[in-house]
This record gives C-alpha cells, structure tokens and sequence, in this order.
C-alpha cells in the first residue's frame, strides 16, 4: 500500500527536473518526462525540438539565446561582396582601399565564428 500512495503522490507532483541537459537527452529520454507532465498530449508526435520546449516551459526554465542563422548567412553574403570590390579594388592598383576592405573581411569573419560558437 505505501508503495501504491508513493506513485499516486508522484503522479500528482509531476516529473521532478532531470539530472541531464535537456539538450543532451535522447527523444526517448524526453518523452518519458513528458508523459509524466500532467494534462499533456500528442506527446510521442512531437520531435526533439518541441519536447525540450514544453520541458522548459513546465519547468520555468528560460530559454538560452540561440545563434541567429539568419545573420551568419546576411554576413557571409556581405563578406562575399567585400571580396568582390577587394578584387576590383586591386586591379585598379588602390593598395590603400585593398587594406581597407581586407580589415572589414577579417571583422566579419570573426563575427561569424562568434556568431557559430
């Protein structure tokens, strides 16, 4: 009977936070959290990306701020017009304009590799 009342009480608190990042579980590892979250369906639907999210929400954990994609590809398309104009630059012999445009380069490539890690 103890047994039957620790499970009942369990069930009624709800999943305690796991040891493990949440990033770092498998899918199957989350589901099983999240089949203990009461009132929560569609569960084993949902993919990796939508349980950490429902985890996170349910236990207050505030989200971490993702790299944004989106500027790393608006940098790179950048750097790829500086080299362009480097280019245009050099075979019309402007040394001073070149070292301008290498500068900018090596700027927004560290800002893409911050911007990765």
């Amino acid at each position: 009977m103890a047994e039957e009342e620790k499970k009942e009480t369990e069930e009624e608190k709800g999943p305690e936070l796991p040891e493990k990042p949440l990033d770092r579980m498998t899918i199957k590892e989350l589901r099983e959290v999240a089949l203990k979250i009461p009132n929560v369906q569609g569960v084993h639907g949902m993919n990796k990306e939508e349980l950490i999210a429902l985890l996170k929400d349910y236990f207050g954990i505030k989200e971490e701020k993702k790299r944004d994609v989106a500027s790393i590809r608006e940098l790179k398309k950048k750097i790829k017009e500086l080299r362009a104009k480097r280019e245009e630059a050099r075979t019309k012999g402007d040394k001073r304009m070149v070292n301008i445009l290498r500068r900018r380069i090596s700027r927004l490539k560290k800002k893409t590799r911050r911007l990765a890690a």
